[in-house]
């Protein structure tokens, strides 16, 4: 009875996926204008972030889209394509949950940031305009 429902779900995701996709390029809205002083301030600090994700994902898509709203560039790492992201993840933040931001401060300290409003929340007030 598992296999059944786990291959049920599958195909529901087979379907879902492209759909989903498309919808986030037809509905992603466009970046905050900044100077471009402000811009390569921003990206200076956005090399100290990776976003760990995996494409499909609704949670995934509502950060991405944030991400793309504030104009930043975070790095995306898909936990589903990639082993090594994956154990990363698991290694960094104790669980395979995505979304989930790396936030490597200045000081040397790993934060690992769960939950898509959390992370919008943290990327509005350190972004945001």
């Amino acid at each position: 009875m598992r296999v059944l429902i786990r291959y049920f779900f599958r195909g529901v995701r087979l379907v879902l996926a492209p759909i989903m996709i498309i919808s986030e390029k037809l509905t992603t809205p466009s970046a905050i204008e900044r100077t471009p002083e402000e811009q390569t301030r921003v990206d200076q600090a956005c090399k100290r972030l990776a976003l760990y994700q995996f494409r499909t994902c609704p949670f995934c898509i509502k950060v991405r889209k944030e991400i793309a709203r504030l104009g930043l560039t975070i790095e995306l790492r898909d936990t589903q394509l990639d082993p090594t992201h994956k154990q990363a993840l698991v290694e960094g933040g104790g669980k395979t949950k995505v979304p989930c931001l790396k936030i490597n401060h200045e000081d040397g300290r790993e934060e690992w940031l769960y939950e898509s409003d959390d992370i919008n929340k943290w990327l509005h007030q350190q972004f945001g305009a």
